[in-house]
């Protein structure tokens, strides 16, 4: 099983219901194929360098998992079905990016027990 880590941005024009149902679909897409889900993020609705399909924000997520790596591409074509997705970028962590993303995961869980 590869370490991965996959970034998406949603439409801006969804509603909270909305947002979470395609999360909720894209995580339940992964454990259906046997992943295991290590880190999920929100972060939010950001602002995006240049405009995609006429949008100036997206909101932005963040999975990180284990998955076999034959799953990857019929997962990366999920998103390019998907209407509400504008942006997806799915990177292999290597043992050096998998310890930095734990470091940065201790951080984050540190700073929400304060």
């Amino acid at each position: 099983m590869n370490h991965y880590e996959t970034v998406f941005i949603l439409n801006p024009v969804l509603s909270d219901e909305q947002i979470k149902e395609a999360v909720k679909k894209f995580e339940d897409y992964l454990l259906s194929k046997g992943a295991e889900m290590i880190w999920k993020e929100d972060w939010g609705l950001k602002k995006l360098a240049y405009a995609i399909q006429k949008k100036k924000s997206g909101f932005y997520h963040l999975f990180e998992y284990k998955v076999d790596g034959q799953v990857v591409a019929p997962f990366e074509l999920e998103f390019r079905r998907d209407d509400s997705i504008l942006r997806y970028l799915t990177v292999r962590l290597d043992k050096h990016a998998a310890a930095w993303a734990d470091k940065r995961r201790t951080r984050i869980k540190e700073k929400q027990t304060k």
